[in-house]
């Protein structure tokens, strides 16, 4: 932390996918330092304290940190502390943590958390451990429910809806559409040779929240810099699964940006971003029987888009 840092509200969790519930907790932590005239700080995590407590019980990831911390931004805050989650720092009791990291770095005057929020070593600490640690200390605390419209939201919800292929009502859980990223790879390159729709074959990082097989619409988004299509942003048809029309094994996500068949996206990152679940994947009895479906795909793409 900056020498010359002073007093400030934090708020402190996982906030994968900041969805929203995140963001109203952010927003209350956010409005609270501007009544007390202070900055105010999102502590999170990297990588996720499940990993590291419970090794390979890593959940699926609704949002890469560069991704989280862009959101939280968007939402006002003014600085943004990733922590890197160790075992040595998941076996700080409470007051361990509060004084090493509330106190000594952040010194805050504020903490928001969400009103299930547990800390320390073993999840011994509440949020009215937090209040007395927080009278001790000098701060105040305060837990806030993680709801939208008097519906309690979680993380773990969101994941089971993609999981599902309900990518609508994880949507309506982000605020926005849910996010697959990653760089383009070369695949078998059937889309453009054989079925005339060319795709882009993202391979996203570990972990990544897939939703479920099936054929969605969405948008492809080239989200690098320098690229002659940084910011470039394309209603898309969106394959997952593992074509099983060609008998494959291997999983993958691809991409038809409509109407673009002149695009070279090798090795560029891009985003995926999911709007509508338009139908499972299917296995059919000829090529030309997927070409037929593929164009009433896009065809469906195009008009729910355009909406």
């Amino acid at each position: 932390m900056p020498g010359d840092w002073g007093r400030s509200v934090v708020t402190i969790g996982v906030f994968d996918g900041v969805h929203r519930g995140h963001q109203r907790m952010v927003r209350r932590a956010v409005a609270l330092a501007e009544h007390l005239g202070l900055p105010s700080v999102v502590i999170t995590f990297d990588p996720h304290p499940d990993e590291v407590v419970r090794p390979g019980s890593h959940p699926p990831r609704l949002t890469t940190a560069r991704h989280r911390t862009e959101l939280l931004g968007d939402l006002g805050v003014d600085a943004v502390c990733v922590l890197p989650f160790t075992l040595e720092f998941s076996h700080m009791t409470p007051d361990e943590f509060v004084q090493a990291v509330l106190v000594d770095r952040l010194h805050a005057a504020g903490v928001v958390v969400g009103e299930n929020f547990r800390f320390g070593h073993k999840a011994v600490g509440d949020v009215e451990t937090l209040r007395q640690l927080g009278e001790k200390y000098d701060f105040v605390a305060e837990g806030v429910p993680l709801v939208s419209n008097g519906e309690a939201i979680s993380s773990s919800l969101i994941r089971r809806w993609l999981a599902d292929g309900e990518v609508g009502a994880a949507a309506e859980a982000l605020g926005r559409p849910h996010r697959v990223e990653g760089v383009v790879v070369r695949g078998h390159q059937r889309g453009r040779a054989l079925l005339g729709f060319p795709t882009a074959n993202v391979e996203s990082p570990s972990f990544t929240a897939i939703p479920a097989d099936g054929v969605y619409a969405g948008w492809l988004e080239c989200t690098q810099s320098p690229s002659p299509y940084e910011g470039q942003r394309w209603p898309a048809a969106i394959s997952i699964g593992t074509n099983p029309t060609f008998e494959g094994v291997e999983r993958t996500v691809e991409a038809y940006a409509l109407d673009r068949d002149d695009l070279d996206l090798y090795g560029v990152h891009v985003v995926v971003d999911f709007a509508v679940r338009l139908r499972d994947t299917v296995k059919f009895d000829s090529i030309e029987a997927l070409i037929e479906q593929m164009r009433r795909d896009v065809d469906e793409a195009r008009r729910l888009l355009s909406e």
